[in-house]
Parts: structure tokens; C-alpha cells; sequence
């Protein structure tokens, strides 16, 4: 299909009341099974959006060389991870897929570009989040990766781009964690107060979201050795920037949940509308 009947299948799509933009601090796969203050937090979430057309996710871990987006009509679930409970990989997920809004963010996103993928499933990423928002799995989800070749600047433009398909019921959901420092992890306890810099750097991100100062998180990398602290990788800091990036000037953060994991993975999850 040529780019200009993209652009037509989008116009011929009916505007909705705007949707919210969420970002989800997902932490351990084994949020996916615990009962804690962050897993209800996301069910009052589910309960207390507009239900969506589908749910856009960016996750932290379906990374790619450029861009993609799932055309899957039956996205499956994909347990990308290794040594957790059992019971874990016994979980499964699966919402249908949305391949007609998929398709729209091609045009959405031009002149950047967006390649389709059929073969994509949900990502734990996804799923662990969407099974406490969405428990019957009854609200189509697609995913779009992070191209990984690309820096910071060019997923917060990515989002703008996006920003149009909330006003087609689009929920448009980042799925990683502001703080995300694996070798710093305390291991034996999932509850161990956060390192000091892990807090700093936590404080830091918050206040320019409050703000709308979104530039500096953009340019992280001028925080210096905070940044490399908190983000030694920057897979699971990139969803935040498209949270951010599809805001509109103007509309105001709720928080969803503030804490911490391990020490050195920030739970901070919030909604923008």
C-alpha cells in the first residue's frame, strides 16, 4: 500500500475524544504475578481511563535497526527472559491486534520511516503491564520498536509525530523505567530503599516532567555521571521520551505510582492529559 493511501485510511478514521499518554516504570517480569502497591496501582488505572480503540505500546525490549510497527491481527505472548519462576512462562496474554492503526502511523510518522512487521508478538514489556490494566485482554494492543541506531533526539521527534493518533482513540503507552541500573541491583531485596543517586536522578527526571521542561530529558546525557548511573543503557529510558514527546503543551502529569525496586530501578509511572 503507497504512502498516500495510508495517509487516506488515517483521515477516514473518525476522531475520538483525546487519549490519555502513559508512562509505566514495568520493573521485574515478576510484577506480572505479585499482588503489591504498584500492580493495584495499575489496575485503578485500567479502571479509571476512557477505554481505548487500542493501545500503542513502546516498550524497552523490542529493539530494532530502524523503526517498526506490529501488523499482527493475534500478537502472542513472548517470555523474553530467563531464570524467574515457572509459573511465569505459564502466563499468557493475548489481545488482538489493531492492523488499521498499526498501518496509520506509516503516515503519521513520514517523513520518518516506519516498516511494518507481522510476525510480532507482545513483549514482557507489554504484557506484564497490560494483564493488571486490561485483565481480559479485551483492548487490541500493537507495538512500534526502538531503533536502536538512533539517539535520543530522534525517538522524542518520532513521538511528536505520533501525537495525532490519540485523536483516534490511540492510547500511546511507554513501557521502561527512568532509572534502570541492573549491576546496582540489590538482588535479595525487592523492597531495599533507593541509592541516593537512584533518588537524585528519579527527582530530577520528575521535576521537568511537572514542568514540561522536556528538552533536558531529551539531552540526558548533560547530567553527566548521574545519567551514567541511572542510565547505563538507554533502552528503558527511550519509552519515557514518547510519552513525553505526544503530550500536548498544556496538559497536566497525574502519577500513578512513585517507588522503587531492587534499589536501582525507579517504578515512577504517570499519566499525561
Amino acid at each position: 500500500m503507497e504512502l498516500r493511501a495510508f495517509g487516506n485510511l488515517a483521515d477516514s478514521m473518525p476522531l475520538t475524544p483525546r487519549m490519555p499518554v502513559v508512562f509505566i516504570g514495568h520493573g521485574s517480569p515478576m510484577n506480572a504475578l505479585w499482588d503489591n502497591d504498584f500492580t493495584r496501582s495499575l489496575a485503578r488505572l485500567g479502571r479509571s481511563l476512557p477505554r481505548p480503540n487500542a493501545v500503542l505500546v513502546v516498550s524497552a525490549h523490542w529493539l530494532t535497526r530502524g523503526t517498526r510497527v506490529s501488523v499482527n491481527a493475534s500478537p502472542r505472548t513472548i517470555h523474553d527472559f530467563g531464570g524467574f519462576d515457572d509459573r511465569l512462562f505459564q502466563v499468557r496474554y493475548e489481545p488482538q491486534g489493531h492492523p488499521e492503526l498499526a498501518r496509520a502511523t506509516l503516515s503519521e510518522a513520514a517523513p520518518i520511516a516506519v516498516r511494518e512487521d507481522a510476525e510480532m508478538g507482545l513483549d514482557h514489556g507489554a504484557w506484564t503491564v497490560l494483564r493488571h490494566m486490561w485483565p481480559e485482554a479485551d483492548v487490541p494492543v500493537f507495538q512500534l520498536s526502538l531503533d536502536a541506531e538512533q539517539p535520543a533526539a530522534h525517538h522524542f521527534a518520532l513521538g511528536e509525530r505520533l501525537r495525532s493518533l490519540r485523536e483516534r482513540g490511540v492510547l500511546i503507552l511507554g513501557s521502561g523505567n527512568i532509572v534502570h541500573n541492573l549491576g546496582g541491583l540489590d538482588w535479595q531485596n525487592v523492597d531495599a530503599a533507593p541509592f541516593d543517586w537512584s533518588a537524585e536522578f528519579d527527582g530530577i527526571v520528575k521535576s521537568h516532567i511537572d514542568t514540561q521542561d522536556f528538552r533536558p530529558l531529551v539531552e540526558y546525557t548533560r547530567f553527566g555521571s548521574l545519567a551514567r548511573m541511572a542510565i547505563p543503557t538507554n533502552d528503558h529510558y527511550l519509552p519515557l521520551l514518547y510519552t513525553l514527546a505526544a503530550a500536548e503543551k498544556g496538559e497536566s502529569p497525574t502519577y500513578i505510582h512513585e517507588g522503587f525496586q531492587h534499589g536501582s530501578i525507579s517504578m515512577r509511572s504517570f499519566s499525561i492529559s
